[in-house]
């Protein structure tokens, strides 16, 4: 018999969907004390299956990735106990700091939460010859590597 946590996992299609089209991913970085912090953040999810952010380069998420690149995601959906659904990622964290991808980045979160994404091929280092916008310049871009999954729902139970 399988046991409950095999049958309410996701599919990696499922995990895929999910991370298309939530909006927030719950952000777990270690401080300097051993202790979690944790900040919520919108998002896009790579073709590689790489999760992308920005936030100011000089925030104590960016202090605790660049001295350890560890990091816990979660995201997660519903309102009912059986409508429940999720996915905890462990990853490795890049911190980028170059303005133009900074931009692209923001541009895509941007588009995500206008719904307007509508090509699923997302270009990381698109170039242009625009103005690039003045927080590109303050904020980093951080690319979340996954290592291991976990997820559930319970609507499968």
């Amino acid at each position: 018999m399988p046991s409950k946590r095999n049958t309410i996992a996701l599919t990696p299609q499922e995990i895929r969907t999910l991370m298309e089209t939530e909006r927030v991913v719950q952000v777990a970085s270690i401080n300097p004390d051993g202790t979690p912090h944790l900040a919520p953040m919108w998002f896009i999810l790579g073709d590689d299956d790489s999760i992308s952010f920005t936030t100011y380069g000089r925030s104590q998420k960016i202090k605790n990735l660049e001295r350890d690149n560890r990091v816990t995601l979660l995201t997660e959906a519903g309102h009912e106990y059986n409508e429940i659904i999720g996915v905890s990622i462990d990853g490795t964290a890049e911190v980028i700091r170059e303005p133009q991808q900074t931009a692209n980045i923001m541009k895509l979160i941007g588009l995500k939460h206008s719904d307007q994404m509508t090509n699923r091929t997302i270009d990381t280092h698109s170039k242009s010859n625009e103005e690039l916008p003045p927080a590109a310049y303050k904020r980093v871009v951080v690319k979340i590597t996954p290592k291991r999954y976990r997820s559930w729902d319970h609507g499968k139970v």
